[in-house]
């Protein structure tokens, strides 16, 4: 094994603790110890995050390796390399020297070579008569052997906490489109329930993911995401299995949608998000006294008989957040270029029709069939799909013509909008 005293680096670059264990370490090296160089530099690479490596330092520590002859680093060999940073900077395309010196000292601190300098600071060998290299000045390969069964551990956990990782990113992609998909039958079926109010809840678990999130963030969204999943199909075979048993469809009831754009607790039987002890949020039926509900029913059926665009043919009108969600675009031709209300929005379908060139007898029929918001809801997906579209007239008219016969509703391409854009959001005003 390597023997010798303790090497104390040259000049004023000083010694410290952890390069004192690392020539301790590397003068334990049994004789009949060995490894192949590209292989441990391979497990090195997977193992860089709980090592302290970076990229650059790596690929001086590949061009350190170049240098050695065998593939095998074994003491039989030799394990010093005594390139100068002349012939490093070249094997490491092109690194400027001082950048070298730098990662050669990030790979001594790491525990990965050891410094072995010679009396003047260069780096060289001395041959024997039969001109192998008998004593060398430069950088120690032998702590790449001691510790090659600790990289090759450390390399296999990054390996599973990548593949944890991605198995709980499929699982958490699987679950948000399974919400995604029942939100949107369920406003496509115009259930009962504050659906915008569970489809906020799901964005707002979708966008507090980070772009790089650690396991342990992801396994909570993924959680909450589940039991968002659960609430909303509990809710909906409920709504089924009473939908069934009802028997009679003439005495089913009715959901009344909130006339207010800006509200989402409004909606008759509520659906909403709580927050219990345990932070765990749960969707429930309203369950309010007899007399209240009466008073919420009043309300509702009074605001949607004073909401514009409500003698349209029977199609759901959707809240004003949601439409903007989808179609941020619209914004920036509101009057001053927001949109804080529908009248807003109204406006801003004006402009956008006649720099569609859809002409006013067009939208003024979509007006009259659909309802005056579902009109202008209608004119801002256009717009937002303005590229995949040929012609914006003939498109409207095709769909006032569907809605007369009941075959278009507006929430299948609303939902495919948010989609689209991964659920970024342009706040109106």
């Amino acid at each position: 094994m390597e023997t010798g005293s303790v090497t104390t680096p040259f000049g004023q670059r000083p010694m410290t603790l952890g390069m004192l264990a690392s020539q301790k370490a590397a003068s334990e090296l049994q004789a009949d110890q060995s490894v192949d160089k590209w292989k441990i530099y391979r497990a090195l690479c997977a193992a860089k995050p709980l090592l302290g490596v970076t990229d650059r330092a790596l690929a001086v520590l590949n061009a350190l390796l170049s240098f050695y002859p065998k593939n095998v680093l074994s003491e039989e060999n030799g394990l010093v390399v005594f390139p100068s940073n002349d012939q490093l900077s070249l094997r490491s395309h092109g690194m400027a020297e001082q950048t070298i010196r730098r990662h050669l000292a990030v790979l001594v601190e790491a525990g990965l070579i050891v410094r072995k300098d010679s009396p003047n600071g260069k780096r060289y060998a001395r041959r024997v008569k039969e001109g192998e290299v008998g004593e060398a000045f430069g950088f120690s390969l032998a702590p790449l052997i001691v510790r090659a069964e600790e990289i090759e551990r450390l390399a296999a956990e990054v390996v599973a906490e990548r593949l944890h990782v991605q198995r709980l990113r499929e699982q958490l992609s699987l679950c948000r489109r399974d919400v995604a998909k029942l939100i949107e039958t369920a406003m496509e079926e115009d259930l009962a329930g504050d659906w915008e109010a569970a489809f906020s809840y799901f964005r707002g678990l979708v966008d507090g993911v980070p772009r790089t999130p650690t396991a342990e963030r992801i396994a909570t969204t993924l959680e909450e995401m589940q039991t968002l999943r659960d609430d909303i199909t509990n809710r909906l075979e409920t709504l089924l299995k009473a939908k069934n048993t009802s028997g009679n469809p003439a005495q089913t009831e009715r959901h009344i949608h909130n006339s207010n754009p800006e509200s989402i607790s409004e909606l008759e039987p509520a659906l909403e998000i709580k927050q219990g002890a345990n932070s765990r949020r749960t969707l429930e039926p309203y369950a309010g006294a007899p007399a209240e509900k009466q008073k919420h029913d009043d309300r509702n059926t009074a605001e949607a008989q004073s909401r514009p665009g409500s003698d349209g043919a029977g199609i759901k009108s959707f809240p004003l957040g949601l439409v903007l969600q989808a179609c941020p675009d619209m914004v920036g031709y509101g009057p001053g270029g927001s949109i804080a209300n529908w009248r807003d929005m109204m406006a801003a379908a004006v402009v956008v029709r006649g720099m569609l060139g859809v002409s006013a007898s067009a939208y003024e029929e979509a007006s009259a069939t659909m309802g005056a918001e579902n009109a202008a809801t209608v004119m801002a997906c256009i717009l937002e799909r303005g590229g995949h579209i040929n012609s914006a007239g003939g498109y409207l008219r095709d769909l006032t013509r569907r809605a007369e016969r009941g075959e278009f509703s507006i929430g299948p391409m609303l939902m495919s909008l948010v989609r689209a854009r991964g659920g970024g959001t342009r706040r109106a005003g």
